[in-house]
């Protein structure tokens, strides 16, 4: 919630207002149906990808830099793929180079809260977990990576006193009893677990539990709540776009939450978010399919290499890339693998985004691919 500007006095946690006892079913009623709906579809389409996790990974990593950018950081898809290509990962030595660590980062703590929940439930032990994986290296990073924050924070404009914040959330000895009964409400049973949903992220993020990093925690917590009660095959779901396009919106309906008791108003707003962007990250995800599977014979037929099918998967993984990478993690005989990358080039596939230079490669990008991620002709 950072980056609310201060006005009057701060509002501070609503403290024995969580779970909602008041919330008004029949505003909600014609939001929870197209809700459920719209989630189905896209997982009607999800189940169907043989490989989610390869053709999915540029929308993966569209979601990381949409919800950095939420935070602030101010860095591109392609920009931060492009900074993953030249292999550099540990390099912060400009903001925008930080902020794609930042967004890397993100994309590595999915993973990782993914491989914990094989063995464990969404819980706070998964949370923690993957905060130490979000803020590992980066900004942030003596702040107490995996642990909850032991002194106040509060959130308003930059270097603001408690006094002059907007919101206060529950103080550190508060934290404890307030994330134990969160992670209870997760588990217990709801009339809808889209209204339930959005009341579990709400609530994170009042909350606050973390010195840093909780909003990017709070938007991962969507995916994985879906995930975790089968509503989708997979944490592959992408709300950032919406939010980040109403972030004035977001801030404020969250607020109103401990300002006005205003739960209906908030859980309105999430849920026709689920709306829209179920329908977005549906429409890309088929259009990606469609992708790789007419790229699939064509790949074949112009590099007649047995190769071909495994090279594509790579480049779907990796459409912002360098020869010397490819070559050396894509499992391909290295003279094949470097034929198959002209071969794609020559024939209108790839294209140099960075020319070679001396003795650096060249910088090959997939734009078709990453055009669909992006919505638009960004490469």
């Amino acid at each position: 919630m950072g980056g609310i500007e201060e006005v009057g006095l701060p509002v501070a946690y609503h403290h024995g207002r969580f779970p909602p006892r008041d919330l008004d079913l029949s505003a909600l009623f014609q939001l929870v149906g197209p809700a459920n709906a719209s989630i189905a579809r896209y997982e009607g389409v999800l189940s169907g990808i043989p490989n989610p996790d390869i053709l999915l990974s540029p929308l993966t990593a569209r979601e990381a830099v949409l919800s950095s950018k939420i935070e602030g950081t101010q860095v591109t898809l392609g920009e931060v793929l492009e900074f993953e290509a030249q292999g550099h990962l540990f390099d912060e030595s400009t903001p925008k180079k930080a902020d794609a660590r930042e967004v890397l980062n993100y994309r590595a703590a999915l993973r990782e809260a993914e491989r914990q929940m094989s063995r464990l439930p969404l819980s706070q032990r998964v949370i923690k977990a993957t905060h130490r994986v979000l803020m590992d290296g980066v900004r942030g990073r003596n702040k107490d990576p995996g642990e909850y924050r032991r002194i106040p924070n509060w959130i308003g404009a930059e270097g603001c006193t408690i006094e002059q914040a907007r919101f206060v959330p529950p103080s550190a000895d508060q934290l404890d009893k307030a994330m134990t009964d969160w992670e209870t409400y997760i588990h217990a049973d709801a009339p809808d677990r889209l209204v339930q949903l959005a009341i579990v992220h709400a609530e994170f993020e009042s909350i606050h539990p973390f010195l840093d990093g909780n909003g990017r925690i709070g938007r991962l917590i969507i995916p994985l709540f879906l995930y975790a009660h089968g509503l989708l095959s997979r944490p592959n779901f992408y709300l950032s776009e919406y939010l980040e396009a109403n972030r004035d919106e977001y801030y404020a309906r969250m607020l109103a939450v401990s300002q006005d008791d205003d739960w209906t108003g908030w859980v309105a707003f999430f849920l026709r978010g689920i709306i829209a962007q179920a329908e977005a990250n549906t429409q890309k995800a088929r259009a990606i399919l469609a992708l790789h599977q007419s790229k699939r014979d064509w790949v074949v037929e112009v590099t007649h290499s047995q190769y071909a099918v495994r090279a594509l998967d790579w480049i779907f993984q990796r459409p912002i890339f360098k020869t010397p990478d490819f070559v050396a993690a894509a499992q391909i005989p290295p003279a094949t693998a470097r034929k198959i990358v002209r071969d794609l080039r020559d024939n209108g596939m790839l294209r140099e985004m960075v020319p070679a230079s001396g003795r650096a490669p060249a910088t090959f990008v997939f734009s078709e691919l990453l055009n669909i991620a992006e919505g638009r002709d960004a490469f």
